[in-house]
């Protein structure tokens, strides 16, 4: 495997890591698609247990993948994350060929705030601001799909409002209504919104599913193709649900693991991947 890093920042403190399987003749040769996963944490850090261990699963399936640490607290006020997401979307567009990679089939996948920030940028990656920021101007900041696990969603109550709070913590109040609205995804989906697939808990305690169903509710409205799990009951911050991501107990859940099958069989459908095979 060949492991990437890149750096958007002089510090390091966002970057980007890329995980490349090795290409062999044994295997097929087709650009491969690839996930951009986003951790969660709040908009307060990102979580090592929705990074690698995630991307390297995608790997295992036969993707590329990818992590962003993205600007976090005390970095983390608008639109510093939605820049970085659409940076590195760009990076992975321009360097497609280098990566192996089919720069028309990019997955982004986040989990918590990592999921607002898939579909914030699933809704804004078209906001001429953030375009101009990221130099994303000919749209090489788009999704081709998405994938929002337990996913913060709105900026209005019922939210998860630490996520929201370190959006909006430098924003003058004369503007926070104008951002809220930005940084509710339900309200922002068009048919520029690329294909969804989401996942959550209904007895999330953190994140209230509502949100997931309002997004899932405006996919609908404006015909917009989406696969929604909802299990019956879960704790947050499942990631793959499993020993590999189990910090606890209540981290492990045999019913909520199916997700990621879930979404591979989802993805690549989405993407009609791979290509007949000849034999």
């Amino acid at each position: 495997m060949d492991i990437i890093k890149h750096n958007f920042t002089d510090d390091g403190r966002v970057n980007l890591t890329i995980y490349i399987p090795h290409r062999s003749p044994e295997l097929h040769q087709h650009l491969r698609p690839l996930v951009l996963v986003f951790p969660g944490g709040g908009y307060g850090f990102c979580s090592d247990r929705e990074a690698e261990p995630i991307a390297l699963s995608y790997n295992a399936a036969g993707f590329n993948a990818a992590v962003l640490r993205y600007s976090i607290n005390p970095h983390s006020s608008y639109p510093n994350p939605l820049v970085d997401a659409s940076k590195a979307v760009k990076y992975i567009r321009d360097n497609a060929e280098m990566l192996h990679t089919d720069k028309d089939k990019i997955a982004v996948c986040g989990f918590s705030a990592g999921g607002h920030l898939a579909a914030w940028l699933a809704t804004q990656w078209n906001n001429e601001e953030i375009a101009k920021l990221a130099g994303c101007e000919n749209g090489e900041n788009q999704p081709n799909a998405a994938i929002l696990g337990y996913p913060v969603i709105s900026g209005y109550e019922p939210t998860h409002n630490g996520s929201i709070n370190n959006l909006l913590k430098d924003t003058p109040e004369a503007d926070r209504e104008r951002l809220r609205e930005i940084v509710s995804c339900e309200k922002n989906v068009g048919e520029h919104t690329p294909p969804t697939f989401i996942f959550h808990t209904a007895d999330d305690g953190a994140v209230p599913v509502i949100g997931a169903l309002n997004y899932a509710r405006a996919m609908t409205e404006h015909n917009r193709p989406f696969e929604i799990h909802v299990y019956r009951s879960g704790s947050h911050g499942l990631s793959l649900a499993n020993y590999v991501t189990g910090k606890r107990q209540a981290s492990i859940n045999s019913d909520v693991e199916g997700w990621l099958n879930l979404s591979v069989r989802w993805l690549l459908k989405t993407f009609n991947f791979p290509p007949a095979i000849e034999d």
